[in-house]
C-alpha cells in the first residue's frame, strides 16, 4: 500500500480537500485504484451535532456516517463510496483507546498519548486503507490522507506524531507528503512572498515531517524566481513544486496537477514505476471537456436557494455541487440567488423592510426555487411562504428533507384549510400534526440517532415525474438524514386533496417523495439526493429542477425513460405498492397554470 499525506500551512481554507481530491483524480487517471481518509482533529466523535455555521454541511455516507464535507469532495471527484471509518476524529481515536483500556487490553500499562493514541491512529489508517471503495475486489493501490487544520495547531499534535512514526513504519518509497501552503501578494509591495511558506515548512520539519511536494496556492501563476527561492529554502526540488493558482472552476485543479507533472513527482517518491505496476499517462479527456464546457456556458438559470444558513455557502455545499452538475449537463450557467428564509416573513417587513423587499424580489425573479434541509424553527414561516409562492405560480420547486415537509405543511394550510397544520418539531401541540417525530428516534441523545444512510424508496405511481427522471425505475436507493416524517395517518386526506405521495419506503407508511401532478415541477424528497450527485452523473431530481427551470423538462423526461435505469428490486414490487396513473384530477383551485417568471435580475 502506498500513502499520500496532504497537510496545510499558513492559514486554513486553502483548499486541502480539493487538492487531495484532485491528486486522487490524477492518480486514478493513471490507472491506479485510490481510496481516501480525512483526519479531523476535533474532539467530536463525528460531524453530526455540529452547526453548519461552525463547520459547514454534514455529509452523509451510505452506511449512515455523518462526516466532514471533504469526504463529499472525495466521493464526487473520485466517484467512490466511502464509509464512516474513512473519517478519523480525535473523539473516535480516544474512544477506541478508552474502550480498550476498560477491557484490559493494555495489561495494566499506563495509557498515554505515545504510544497508545499514536499507535491507534496508525492501526486505523492501515486497516481502513485496505478497504475497497470503488466497487471492485481487493485493496486499493494508493490511499490519500488529508490532515485537517493547519500545521502548528495544538489539537493536531498527536496526529503529526503518529504520521511521523507512520512514515517510518511503512518505509521509504511508500509515503509521500504533499504540503499545501500560501504564497500571498502584498498590495503595497506587489510581489509574491515566500516567507509564510518557508516558516510553514520549517515548522513541519520541526515536528518530524519533511515535504516531498509543495502545492503553492496563489492568486496568479508563480514567477520562476519564486519557485527557485522556495526550492532553495524549503529543500524541495523545483520539479516537485506545484502551483495551484486561482482558476475559473475547481474542475481545472486536476488538470493543473497533470500539466505540471505532479503525478510524476508523486509516483517517483512512491517508487510506483518499480513496483511491478507501471502507471500510464493520465487520461483526463472527459474531465477536460467538462471543465471547459463549464467555462463556456452563457445562458443563465436562476435558482432561489431559500434557507436559514445562507450566510455560509459551505452549509449547502453538496446542494450547490448537485445544482452545478445538473446545470452543466443541461448547458445552463447556474446563478444561485441566496434568499434568507427569515427575510421572507411578515415580521421582516416590519423590522428590516429593505431585506424583506430584496428577498421577495429574488424569489419572484427566480426560474426555480429550492428549499434544502435544516433543523429548528427559525425561518420556517419564510420557507412555507416560498413553497406557497412556487405552488400557486407554477414555478419549479424542489424541497429536500425539511423542504418536503414544508411543502406538505403549506399544502395542508392553504389547500386543505387546516389552520393548525404544523410539524411537531415546531409546535408539539399542533392540532393537525402533518409532520411527526419518528417512533424509533431518540429525544435524549442527538448524535447518530436520526434515520441515516442509504435506504430504498419504492415508486408508487406509473409515469410520475420522479420515476421518469430515474429512468422509470421501480425503486431507488438514496441517503437520508432526518428524525421527523410525514404523518402516515393523514396521507389519505392529502391524496384526496391532490397531493401525491409517489415514493414510499418498504413498509408503505413512510413517505419519501411528493408531487403535484398538475404543476410544471413540484417535487419534495425526504432523502438527500445531493449526496449521490457526481460531475458526470448528476442527481435526477436536480436535473429535473434545472430542466424545468430552463424549459427543457419534457425532452429530459423522454431521454430518461429511453435510458432505463436498472432497478433495485429485481422486478419485485412490495405488496403495499399502489399503482395509479398520472396525472390525476386535482382540486387545486389556487394553482395558476401558465404564469412562469422569466428570471429577470441575475444575482449571485
Amino acid at each position: 500500500m502506498k500513502y499520500v499525506l496532504v497537510t496545510g500551512g499558513v492559514v486554513s481554507g486553502l483548499g486541502k480537500g480539493v487538492t487531495a481530491s484532485s491528486i486522487g483524480v490524477v492518480l486514478k487517471s493513471c490507472g491506479l485504484r485510490v481510496t481516501t481518509i480525512k483526519i479531523d482533529p476535533y474532539l467530536n466523535t463525528d460531524a453530526g451535532t455540529m452547526s453548519p455555521f461552525e463547520h459547514g454541511e454534514v455529509f452523509v455516507l451510505d452506511d449512515g456516517g455523518e462526516v466532514d464535507l471533504d469526504l463529499g469532495n472525495y466521493e464526487r471527484f473520485l466517484d467512490i463510496k466511502l464509509t464512516r471509518d474513512n473519517n478519523i476524529t480525535t473523539g473516535k481515536i480516544y474512544q477506541a483507546v478508552i474502550n480498550k483500556e476498560r477491557r484490559g487490553d493494555y495489561l495494566g500499562k499506563t495509557v498515554q498519548v505515545v504510544p497508545h493514541i499514536t499507535d491507534e491512529i496508525q492501526d486505523w489508517i492501515e486497516r481502513v486503507a485496505m478497504n475497497p471503495v470503488d466497487g471492485k475486489e481487493g485493496p486499493p493501490d494508493v490511499c490519500v490522507i488529508e490532515l485537517g487544520g493547519t500545521i502548528g495547531d495544538i489539537e493536531s499534535m498527536p496526529f503529526i506524531e503518529a504520521l511521523g512514526q507512520f512514515s517510518y513504519r511503512v518505509g521509504p518509497g511508500n509515503f509521500c507528503l504533499v504540503h499545501v501552503s500560501l504564497v500571498p501578494v502584498l498590495n503595497v509591495v506587489g510581489e509574491q512572498k515566500t516567507k509564510p511558506t518557508q516558516h510553514s515548512v520549517r515548522g513541519l520539519r520541526g515536528l518530524g515531517l519533511a515535504p516531498d511536494v509543495l502545492a503553492c496556492r496563489s492568486t496568479e501563476p508563480l514567477e520562476e524566481h519564486v519557485k527557485v527561492k522556495l526550492s532553495q529554502f524549503c529543500h524541495v526540488p523545483i520539479s516537485n513544486i506545484v502551483n495551484l493558482y486561482d482558476v475559473t472552476n475547481i474542475w481545472h485543479i486536476p488538470l493543473l496537477l497533470r500539466d505540471q507533472k505532479a503525478h510524476e513527482a508523486i509516483l517517483k517518491v512512491l517508487e510506483l514505476q518499480y513496483a511491478g505496476k507501471v502507471p500510464r499517462e493520465p487520461k483526463l479527456a472527459e474531465w477536460t471537456e467538462r471543465a471547459n464546457k463549464f467555462d463556456k456556458l452563457k445562458t443563465p438559470v436562476n435558482i432561489a436557494m431559500v434557507g436559514k444558513y445562507t450566510g455560509l455557502s459551505d452549509s449547502y455545499l453538496s446542494v450547490l455541487k448537485a445544482l452545478l452538475h445538473a446545470s452543466v449537463a443541461m448547458e445552463r450557467k447556474l446563478v444561485v440567488d441566496w434568499v434568507p428564509s427569515c427575510d421572507l416573513e411578515d415580521s421582516s417587513a416590519r423590522e428590516t423592510p429593505e431585506a424583506h423587499k430584496k428577498a421577495w424580489k429574488l424569489l419572484k425573479g427566480a426560474d426555480g426555487i429550492l428549499v434544502p434541509g435544516g433543523f429548528g424553527d427559525r425561518g420556517v414561516q419564510g420557507k412555507i411562504l416560498a413553497a406557497k409562492y412556487a405552488r400557486e405560480n407554477n414555478v419549479p420547486y424542489l424541497g429536500i428533507c425539511l423542504g418536503m415537509q414544508i411543502a406538505v405543511i403549506e399544502f395542508a394550510r392553504s389547500v386543505m384549510k387546516l389552520r393548525g397544520a404544523n410539524s411537531t418539531e415546531f409546535d408539539p401541540t399542533a392540532t393537525s400534526p402533518c409532520v411527526i417525530f419518528m417512533p424509533e428516534g431518540s429525544k435524549t441523545h442527538m448524535g447518530a440517532t436520526m434515520r441515516l444512510g442509504s435506504r430504498t424508496t419504492y415508486f408508487q405511481a406509473n409515469g410520475c415525474k420522479s420515476a421518469r427522471l430515474y429512468g422509470n425505475a421501480t425503486s431507488v436507493d438514496e441517503r437520508h438524514r432526518h428524525r421527523y416524517e410525514v404523518n402516515p395517518d393523514m396521507v389519505q386526506d392529502f391524496e384526496r386533496a391532490g397531493l401525491q405521495f409517489v415514493g414510499k419506503d418498504e413498509s408503505g407508511r413512510r413517505m419519501e417523495i411528493i408531487e403535484l401532478p398538475s404543476h410544471k415541477f413540484f417535487i419534495g424528497a425526504q432523502f438527500h439526493p445531493e449526496f449521490k450527485s457526481r460531475p458526470g452523473k448528476p442527481s435526477p431530481l436536480f436535473l429535473g429542477l434545472i430542466a424545468a427551470a430552463s424549459g427543457q423538462l419534457e425532452p429530459l423526461l423522454q431521454r430518461s425513460c429511453n435510458n432505463q435505469t436498472k432497478t433495485h428490486t429485481n422486478g419485485k414490487v412490495p405488496k403495499h405498492r399502489k399503482l395509479y396513473p398520472v396525472p390525476v384530477k386535482s382540486p387545486l383551485n389556487s394553482l395558476v397554470n401558465g404564469y412562469y417568471p422569466n428570471g429577470t435580475g441575475i444575482h449571485t
